[in-house]
């Protein structure tokens, strides 16, 4: 019976302290999902996969874990996951989300961001704290900055002046683009950045413009004919931010949540560095492919944003309200 009991209770006294270990381990596991290509140098990747790394590394008792390439949400569901709490993190294209907020589609407009500095300027202007909070109200919070720059390319031809692409089928990646591309006569086919391969490959698209860094990673190289790269005269500007889940965020002890938030800064720190070789980076892989690489004239882009504010900007002032006011205050940024 005594050797009995002392089993017992050395079981015991195992089995606290098995648990003790277990808590002092224990750790809250975030999901982060986003639909670029995992692994692969995709700038976007890159930002989610430092922030969890800093957060592991922070000892705050949080864990990111990782899910690329559309393989835990579709992109286009990630937006209602993320504001219901039901998803923790995603690098989101906020543009996807218009359809719910079409004050999104500010942040894809024709012609309105123009280049990397001015887009740093956006992020502290009274446009991009309009935005932020129509995204905190919708139940999601900002954790770090991104604007990328996009491009064109086609199976057929260069596309420089609006001429040019009519007649083609092209995806756009918003509504915005997708009026200004249809008023130039191209039909347009909607669809996100990872559906763009299949696309071109079966013969449903033409054309498409897209993010530099998408134009790499997704290797549409291979179905391209000819490029046009931004250069001076960027027409494509989107702002893909990474978003975390409201609900989620304020759930979590004020140490793991200042972990987060400087996690959001060292991401949104290199990304700004990184993003600006992204052209460069898009330019070599398509000539090294065999592509043609163009840019649009000073001439061209003009003639772009004369047609995109008689159809882009016009509807969105005219269907979104107080869509004039933004327009306005993002124009104001010099």
């Amino acid at each position: 019976m005594r050797k009995r009991a002392k089993l017992l209770k050395f079981s015991a006294v195992l089995s606290l302290g098995g648990m003790l270990a277990s808590g002092a381990l224990a750790q809250t596991v975030l999901k982060a999902s986003h639909q670029f290509p995992g692994g692969k140098g995709d700038i976007r990747d890159e930002m989610v996969q430092i922030i969890a790394r800093d957060v592991e590394a922070a000892n705050v008792g949080l864990k990111i874990q990782v899910f690329p390439g559309s393989s835990l949400y579709k992109p286009n569901d990630q937006w209602n996951a993320v504001t219901r709490g039901l998803l923790d993190l995603t690098s989101f294209p906020l543009d996807y989300a218009s359809g719910r907020h079409p004050e999104f589609s500010a942040t894809l407009m024709p012609g309105l961001v123009g280049n990397f500095d001015r887009a740093l300027r956006l992020n502290d202007s009274e446009f991009m704290a309009d935005i932020k909070k129509i995204v905190d109200s919708a139940g999601a919070v900002v954790i770090a900055d991104a604007w990328l720059s996009g491009a064109f390319a086609s199976k057929k031809n260069c596309i420089t002046a609006p001429d040019t692409i009519k007649g083609q089928v092209i995806r756009a990646a918003g509504p915005a683009f997708e009026e200004m591309l249809a008023a130039a006569g191209a039909s347009i086919s909607s669809m996100p950045s990872s559906e763009i391969y299949t696309g071109m490959q079966t013969g449903v698209l033409d054309a498409a413009n897209t993010s530099s860094a998408s134009f790499v990673s997704y290797r549409l190289f291979e179905h391209a004919k000819c490029l046009t790269a931004p250069g001076e005269n960027a027409l494509w500007f989107m702002y893909e931010p990474v978003l975390m889940s409201k609900k989620v965020f304020e759930r979590l002890k004020p140490e793991q949540q200042k972990a987060i938030l400087a996690a959001g800064e060292k991401a949104e720190a290199y990304f700004n560095e990184e993003v600006r070789k992204g052209d460069q980076i898009m330019i070599d892989a398509y000539k090294k492919a065999g592509v043609e690489v163009v840019e649009m004239s000073k001439a061209d882009y003009n003639a772009w944003l004369d047609l995109a504010k008689q159809s882009a900007y016009k509807n969105f002032a005219a269907k979104v309200p107080g869509g004039d006011k933004l327009i306005e205050k993002a124009l104001a940024v010099e």
